[in-house]
């Protein structure tokens, strides 16, 4: 820092050179004013003064001129009318001579030239005029004309050469006022041409300053920057010119070498990464080997482990048949275990089948109308609405990037739920909506059933998790979990609302369309200019313009669902008189059991409602 406070910074040089052109300037416009000033009253007195002098002077000539010419008259004629020319020559001479005086005031010269005619003239009046007046009155016109004698007039004559004085002094005045206007402006011009090259000067002076202090610093240290950036990171910058651009390049340079610093850690970090890179590639194909061995695991699974299941539920099932009632109660009872295990088996096997090929055997994206996709989930779910004599209905759903089949599973295993989970002597009620939040639909399964405590709102998601005993409710405990898979699938999100007075209302979101967004915001920004107060015209749906619900088209019918891979029970067959009744809250799953056939429900007429709204 100390190097850099050694020399004068640019602006300090600037400021210095805008200081000493800035004091020559003003200098210069100080003088420049000055001479005007002066050029200015040179010429005042030139037009106002000298140049009236000589009129005035001119008129008193004629004013003498005058009374020498009425005395000579008046001496010839005796008339007293030709005395006129003298006595108004006498008041123009008084008058002409009081202005001279006036205007003489700053000329000396002019005034003793003036004084010394108005002598002259008053002598002359005194010796000839006069007497040549009294003598013609007296004596006649020969008395008087004899007065005027040579002598007389070479008296006139020494006036008139006064009167030349005067306007010779008038003349001389007046050729100083034009010489002094010349010098003046000569003086203005010759400054204003001093102020001219000043500005040359300081312009030239200030280009040249830039060139050396400004442009080619930056100039050396641009250069060096361009090296630097064109990889040679190792390239010290090193500055010149003022201390502001020296201290630039210092910072530049520590720039560069967090940079290089940087750089050598990115290097290494991108050698770590390739060699990670590497590994993980090497764990890729090894995954890539276990998948296949899954998937073969898979297949075995599918057919050769269920093969001595269904022959061990089929040769169980025939002893039942067959020896039914001939053995004592508790071997129908091992019998019925070993038909119940079994089957079990199979379901499970089947639904873990299920879950595990979510996402592996896909048939691409392709826009989904979810509106016929729940037509075929009320088709799919009719067996089990007529038992439970429930009701489903669903608003207006949108069209979304997706699989149908894997979204008809989903609706179908959230249906199906809601309908298994229902309160004793209590028709179910399922409704299935959508509503536009952000760039995501958010879609509710809700249900008038037993409900979800809170705090197995996030256990249900978890495969094979039970909450109540399988005689309770039946099925593998996997539904929930398929679901919660599908949309995964799907870029969505799965969770229990808790905040539901009665039921459960089962929310999950899936990725809108960019259309449905764009049409969603041009629809909102529409109603906001038609009702700038944001009052809600009567008889609109608000939840229409909001990406809620839309108008209910839907068909409303009584329904439940059966799982994958399971087939629902005749109609007819009467639900068993000993099973217990659904009490407490709902567990962590779909129904993945066959409901029970039967009559339908109390209250019902037997069959499926459907109803258009």
């Amino acid at each position: 820092m100390n190097t850099y406070r050694s020399g004068w910074t640019l602006r300090r040089r600037v400021l210095a050179l805008l200081a000493v052109v800035g004091v020559l300037l003003v200098g210069l416009a100080v003088a420049e004013a000055a001479v005007a000033t002066k050029n200015r009253a040179h010429t005042d007195a030139l037009l106002t003064r000298t140049g009236p002098l000589r009129v005035q002077g001119q008129e008193l000539l004629n004013a003498l001129l005058d009374q020498e010419t009425g005395i000579r008259g008046y001496a010839v004629s005796g008339n007293r009318a030709d005395l006129a020319p003298y006595e108004q020559g006498v008041q123009q001479e008084r008058d002409v001579a009081a202005t001279i005086t006036t205007l003489s005031r700053d000329y000396p010269a002019i005034a003793g030239a003036l004084r010394t005619a108005q002598q002259q003239a008053d002598a002359w009046r005194r010796s000839v005029a006069e007497p040549v007046i009294a003598t013609t009155g007296s004596s006649g016109t020969v008395a008087a004309q004899a007065l005027i004698t040579a002598q007389a007039r070479q008296q006139f004559d020494q006036i008139r050469a006064s009167v030349g004085d005067l306007q010779a002094a008038i003349l001389a005045e007046r050729e100083q006022g034009a010489r002094d206007i010349e010098r003046t402006g000569n003086l203005l011009v010759a400054l204003l041409v001093v102020a001219a090259v000043v500005v040359v000067v300081a312009g030239i002076l200030m280009v040249l300053s830039l060139e050396r202090m400004v442009i080619r610093p930056l100039t050396g240290l641009a250069q060096q920057v361009r090296e630097v950036a064109a990889g040679d990171y190792q390239h010290h910058i090193a500055g010149s010119g003022p201390p502001e651009f020296r201290r630039l390049a210092d910072d530049v340079d520590v720039m560069r070498q967090k940079i290089a610093k940087d750089l050598a850690e990115v290097r290494a970090a991108r050698e770590n990464i390739e060699w990670v890179n590497s590994q993980l590639q090497k764990q890729a194909e090894e995954l890539t080997r276990s998948n296949r061995d899954l998937e073969q695991f898979a297949y075995v699974a599918s057919h050769d482990l269920q093969e001595p299941l269904r022959k061990v539920a089929s040769f169980c099932q025939l002893l039942q048949r067959r020896y039914a009632g001939q053995l004592d109660e508790r071997a129908d009872q091992y019998i019925a275990f070993a038909v119940d295990g079994a089957q079990r088996m199979q379901r499970l096997i089947n639904d873990l089948l299920a879950f595990s090929r979510i996402g592996r055997l896909t048939t691409g994206f392709v826009d989904v109308d979810l509106n016929k996709v729940m037509a075929d989930v009320a088709s799919q779910t009719e067996p089990g609405r007529q038992y439970a004599d429930a009701e489903l209905t669903w608003g207006e759903l949108p069209v979304i990037r997706g699989e149908e089949p894997l979204l008809t599973n989903l609706l179908v295993n959230l249906v199906s739920n809601s309908v298994k989970f229902r309160r004793p002597d209590v028709a179910p009620k399922v409704r299935v909506s959508a509503r536009l939040v952000d760039a995501e639909w958010e879609i509710t399964c809700q249900d008038n059933g037993i409900g979800i405590e809170p705090e197995f709102a996030d256990k249900i998601f978890v495969i094979f998790q039970r909450l109540h005993a399988k005689d309770a409710y039946p099925g593998t405990g996997i539904g929930l979990a398929i679901v919660k898979k599908i949309v995964e699938y799907h870029g969505g999100r799965v969770w229990v609302d808790t905040d539901q007075a009665e039921g459960t209302a089962i929310r999950f979101t899936l990725p809108a369309r960019p259309e449905d967004v764009e049409a969603a915001k041009a629809a909102a920004e529409a109603d906001a200019t038609a009702d700038p107060d944001g009052t809600e015209p009567a008889g609109t749906d608000a939840t229409a313009t909001t990406g809620g619900d839309g108008p209910e088209t839907t068909t409303d019918a009584a329904a439940a669902s059966h799982p994958v891979g399971e087939t629902p029970a005749p109609a007819g067959e009467a639900e068993p008189a000993d099973r217990p009744a659904p009490v407490g809250r709902q567990p962590g799953g779909v129904q993945d059991e066959d409901p029970p056939g039967g009559s339908p429900g109390q209250g019902t007429t037997g069959g499926t409602k459907e109803r258009v709204g």
